[in-house]
């Protein structure tokens, strides 16, 4: 392995960074490629999108190159200016979504953590206070932000939409273009989709970028639409798929699956013609077409091999082999839009089953980075150059396919095998953005501790209900022992590629827990005459069909919250906004804070805030009415999260998603770990910003709640 200084750029790197994507760029655009699209069922995303964002890119590498010059005599002025009160040259921010310090104490005790144990004895080791609630996109916008919700307005994945009491992703809006015109039987847009933003407040990379300090941001959540500063990011959390979604994988399969129930896939049939199979791969609704509008579909068929281990498979000009329970590379997905137009993304096959039945899973289409339909990086080139460096690689914002798990499409070992694909990619591109970083900050969050927890918690536990439901093997018992270890490996390379001179931090948002229980808040507000059924029904099916909303004061949405059905705010709103409201928030405090499972006598919900207690801020009053901190072994049941109203109040979990820690705040802080020792009291993810922004000696933005902690060097921590 080279040596830490040989695997450093020079002060340049930044420079050549933004002429090989040029380069690279040129490459691109003189290959003949139609123009690729995103057309998405709501999304609105224009078709032109694609060519538009390349078309954009090929401008600003134009412009990149020719003011380079200037842009570089101006960056070593303010350079030299920016460190000039710095008590570090480099930050590294390592960031494990959901790595938890319990656990962690037991594998660095264990042996299994050799490089965070170093870190624990030379530096600092701290649990890591984490948001109300501790879910990931209100976490790390604090952790980005140095603020709390009621500054940053994130507060779960969703929000509710008041006039029709549904769901939209809380972090990002994507509307169409405004404009548009007719030529036959198609819509064709001019101009490229309106992406917004939805969280408040500026990151501390901004701040740092405005005073000259570099910052390489990787897959940091809630950074989607990229928001411009003089840096790399590249999205993360939240980023969709070409159907607009969070992720919808399908299923191909000869069988009838007409019975079986799902959540978040399609499945699609396998037909036979000879010795050839037919399937198709479904895409975005058609948004050209006018009148009828109908889902894109990229076919492709599969050939058998003799022996059934394997399959041809053909899909627009890609040939392929398939292997059986192996994932195939990227391919290239081409939906035929019309008038030329193509929308383009990736997804990998997995060939599941040949016989007796043919199975195939096809993983969400995630945007090509190579021809992204929208921006997705910071700038418009970044993805383009990664894809070119390291290959095609995975932009969705949830791209481990936990839905396809817990529905049982794909096993335990498919499931995985994905997650390390993806983390491999990651890893990829946090060591290429440290190499190019020689000074300033490099950042890159970890998604794959959280994922695997989430569906392997129940092998901890040999009587968690989903563990009875589904096994226990000694292979699958230590899985989530080896994830650990691996990331412990991980920070090993990274100590070593950044040297002792770099601040390294080691931080994740939340900690984790067991998942057994389910507790549905809507039946628990409909048991307690707070939320009215229609006559005659005795539940309700998805997203409060049958609700009364006439009768009903109050109704729960996401995963920790509980909404007053207030007048003039809700479309039917019936409570008066004041006393009433204050007394029916009091009340749920009271009732709910305590409350017992009957099945197991433990108490199920922990800690009940009024939202003028938790928050403060410009956007209080986008929150929960009242936020919910569920207790050990529980959270709010799938029931609940999809908005329906059934018999019982609680319910085991079966599901293979066994593990949260989406419930009181207290019982699942994060982990920071540091090279240097750290002099904090209770410190919290929301501290981050302004002590990155004080070692760069810079202060505290007025705005911010975060405190600043004393960092020492080890070699001046005894003064």
């Amino acid at each position: 392995m080279r040596s830490a200084t040989a695997k450093r750029a020079s002060p340049t790197g930044a420079a050549k960074l933004c002429a090989a994507t040029f380069l690279l760029l040129l490459v691109v655009l003189a290959s003949p490629a139609p123009a690729h699209a995103y057309v998405g069922p709501g999304a609105g995303f224009a078709v032109l999108s694609s060519f538009l964002t390349l078309f954009l890119a090929f401008l600003y590498s134009i412009i990149a190159l020719l003011t380079w010059p200037v842009r570089q005599i101006f960056r070593l002025v303010r350079r030299r200016h920016a460190y000039q009160k710095a008590r570090v040259k480099r930050a590294v921010i390592i960031g494990f979504d959901g790595m938890d310090p319990k656990l962690a104490v037991r594998f660095m005790e264990k042996g299994a953590m050799p490089n965070l144990a170093k870190l624990r004895a030379k530096g600092t080791f701290l649990p890591l206070a984490t948001t109300v609630p501790p879910i990931s996109p209100v976490a790390w916008s604090s952790f980005l932000t140095g603020v709390n919700p009621g500054k940053h307005n994130i507060y779960d994945f969703l929000a509710p939409d008041r006039k029709h009491y549904l769901p939209y992703l809380s972090s990002a809006q994507i509307e169409g273009p405004r404009r548009s015109v007719r030529i036959g039987k198609y819509t064709v847009p001019l101009g490229g989709p309106q992406v917004k933003q939805l969280r408040k407040a500026k990151p501390f990379w901004h701040f740092l970028a405005d005073a000259g300090v570099f910052c390489s941001v990787i897959r940091v959540p809630i950074t989607f639409p990229p928001e411009k500063f003089s840096g790399v990011l590249l999205s993360g959390m939240c980023v969709p798929d070409v159907k607009g979604s969070q992720g919808t994988f399908s299923f191909h399969t000869t069988r009838d699956l007409s019975g079986k129930e799902n959540t978040q896939g399609v499945w699609v049939p396998i037909e036979k013609d000879g010795s050839t199979f037919r399937s198709f791969v479904p895409g975005p609704e058609n948004s050209l077409l006018r009148k009828e509008k109908k889902d894109l579909r990229a076919p492709f068929t599969v050939r058998l091999d003799s022996n059934g281990d394997g399959a041809e498979l053909l899909i627009g000009k890609e040939k392929v082999r398939l292997r059986k329970e192996v994932y195939s590379d990227w391919l290239e997905i081409k939906f035929k839009a019309g008038l030329g137009i193509n929308v383009c993304g990736i997804a990998r096959f997995y060939l599941k089953e040949t016989n007796p039945d043919l199975e195939i899973y096809v993983t969400p289409v995630n945007i090509d980075p190579a021809r992204p339909a929208l921006p997705i990086s910071h700038p418009l080139t970044y993805s383009v150059y990664l894809a070119k460096l390291q290959g095609l690689y995975a932009t969705l914002g949830l791209a481990e396919d936990t839905w396809a798990l817990n529905d049982g499409f794909i096993s335990d070992a498919a499931f995985l095998e994905q997650c390390y694909l993806i983390h491999e990619e990651r890893e990829k591109m946090f060591f290429d953005a440290l190499e190019k970083t020689s000074q300033g900050v490099c950042i890159c969050v970890f998604d794959i501790t959280d994922r695997v927890q989430h569906m392997f918690w129940r092998y901890m536990d040999r009587n968690h209900p989903a563990a009875l439901a589904t096994g226990v093997t000694a292979d699958s018992a230590d899985i989530i022992e080896e994830l650990y270890r691996r990331m412990d490996i991980l920070v090993g390379r990274a100590m070593e590629a950044a040297g002792e001179e770099t601040l390294t931090l080691v931080v994740s948002d939340h900690g984790f827990q067991s998942f057994e229980r389910g507790v549905n808040l809507n039946s628990w507000l409909h048991q307690n005459g707070y939320l009215a059924l229609k006559d005659g029904a005795e539940k309700s099916g998805d997203w409060f069909s049958n609700v009364d909303w006439s009768r009903t004061r109050a109704y729960a949405l996401g995963l920790n919250g509980i909404f007053l059905n207030l007048k003039g705010r809700e479309r039917s709103g019936i409570v008066d906004e004041g006393n009433e409201a204050r007394q029916l928030r009091r009340e749920f405090c009271e009732k709910l804070q305590g409350l017992v499972d009957p099945k197991t006598g433990h108490i199920a919900i922990t800690h009940v805030d009024d939202r003028s207690a938790a928050y403060s801020g410009p956007y209080v009053e986008n929150a929960p009415d009242v936020i919910v901190g569920f207790g050990e072994d529980c959270r709010a049941s799938w029931d609940s999260v999809q908005g329906r109203v059934t018999a019982e109040v609680f319910e085991d979990n079966k599901k293979a998603w066994s593990g949260d820690h989406c419930v009181d705040a207290a019982l699942v802080p994060g982990v920071l770990f540091s090279n240097w020792k750290i002099t904090a009291e209770n410190p919290a993810i929301m501290d981050v910003a302004p002590t990155i922004l004080d070692i760069f000696g810079m202060p505290t933005p007025s705005h911010m709640d975060g405190k600043r902690w004393e960092i020492h060097p080890n070699n001046s921590a005894s003064s």
